[in-house]
């Protein structure tokens, strides 16, 4: 077990931890519930920065960091929904991307034995979903619903957009690896 994995179970630790401070109403669960998310944000920085820099990247952590991300970002947009701050369709759109991406994964794993790694899009989606998520956590209270809605339109579409440049490399994989398996096959019949 090296260090990135052990930050990425640290925050899958960290899931529960943010419901229970989310709603434990408290006068600042708002703001204690967002510093949770932040401490979850800075171990995702951390983990694949130490992985990087140091080579520590393994088949478990491929599977562990995302999957800490996911449960994350889905507790915080399921927490935020429950309590109003933004429509029951955000999560709907989330979570279908998220499943949609998590079966291309699996398949071009399946494939390549590997996944792409994350792109600019991913990266901007990711800050900017978890910056309009403190905003709604913090504000909770002081911010209209038609900000609310919009400050989550705007991360949902940029989240889109992530998914949609993912799509391509998919696709281009997909397109790529059945020419090389056709043109092996066809050079095994020779």
């Amino acid at each position: 077990m090296n260090i990135p994995n052990l930050l990425s179970i640290f925050r899958i630790l960290l899931v529960p931890v943010f419901a229970l401070t989310y709603f434990d109403g408290g006068e600042y669960s708002g703001l204690r519930a967002a510093l949770v998310y932040a401490a979850a944000a800075i171990t995702d920085v951390l983990d694949g920065y130490v992985a990087r820099k140091y080579n520590l990247t393994s088949a478990l952590g491929r599977v562990l960091d995302p999957l800490g991300d996911k449960l994350m970002a889905f507790t915080v947009l399921v927490c935020i929904t429950v309590d109003g701050l933004i429509p029951i369709w955000a999560v709907v759109v989330f979570f279908t991307k998220e499943c949609l991406m998590g079966v291309g994964a699996l398949l071009l794993y399946k494939k390549i034995e590997d996944t792409p790694p994350s792109n600019v899009f991913g990266k901007t989606s990711t800050v900017v979903f978890f910056a309009v998520c403190v905003i709604l956590i913090v504000g909770k209270g002081f911010i209209q619903p038609f900000w609310a809605d919009m400050m989550i339109f705007g991360a949902i579409f940029i989240m889109l957009l992530a998914f949609a440049s993912y799509l391509a490399k998919f696709l281009s994989i997909q397109q790529n690896t059945k020419g090389s398996v056709q043109r092996k096959d066809d050079g095994d019949g020779e």
